[in-house]
């Protein structure tokens, strides 16, 4: 059997805390399969298109090539379960791993159908800075029937946010700020 990482993510844009997430997964798992996705919570995003291309920039490295990593735009579901049911029938023999980032850990228990998506995949929470992971929160996870790992990875201070705040182009991959200055991507508005 397989160990494959299912790591979604809205990547608007993606940086290098996502670039070592990737690669991290990649030296842990026999397959990563990786998606960009709409996030119901978020608003103003950036199109799907865009990016799913930057996140594909992002996987591709030559330096460092893993042929493990599968880009997979199919696994883009409006719910992680529809996600998952996908991932099932294309990887029926692979034992799952949602990658879900320590931020997301007290929304989850509210989480579509979460119960049956937790019987289906293991959990394996990445820790992002700025969001403490709570024994609490986890146990409530485990009571609804999660397995659930820590990833042990420390990841830089950064974050898609701050980028679209600040334009500091320090916190990407050089594919990727070539792909944003190209397509024009995230120009700064003053809304005072």
């Amino acid at each position: 059997m397989i160990t494959l990482a299912l790591f979604g993510t809205s990547a608007d844009p993606p940086t290098k805390a996502h670039e070592e997430i990737v690669s991290w997964l990649s030296q842990e798992f026999d397959a990563v399969a990786i998606w960009a996705s709409d996030n119901p919570f978020k608003s103003h995003q950036t199109p799907l298109s865009h990016r799913s291309q930057m996140l594909q920039l992002l996987m591709e490295d030559p330096e460092n090539p893993r042929d493990n990593l599968y880009f997979d735009a199919e696994l883009s579901q409006p719910r992680t379960l529809e996600t998952v049911r996908i991932a099932r029938q294309k990887w029926p023999e692979a034992e799952l791993y949602l990658v879900i980032g320590s931020d997301l850990i007290p929304q989850l228990p509210r989480w579509y159908q979460v119960e049956e998506l937790l019987c289906l995949v293991n959990l394996l929470v990445v820790p992002r800075p700025g969001n403490p992971i709570h024994e609490p929160e986890l146990d409530r996870l485990r009571e609804l029937g999660a397995s659930v790992a820590i990833a042990d990875l420390h990841l830089p201070d950064v974050s898609s946010t701050a980028y679209r705040q600040t334009q500091t182009s320090q916190v990407l991959t050089p594919p990727v700020a070539r792909y944003i200055q190209r397509e024009n991507l995230y120009a700064y508005q003053d809304v005072s």
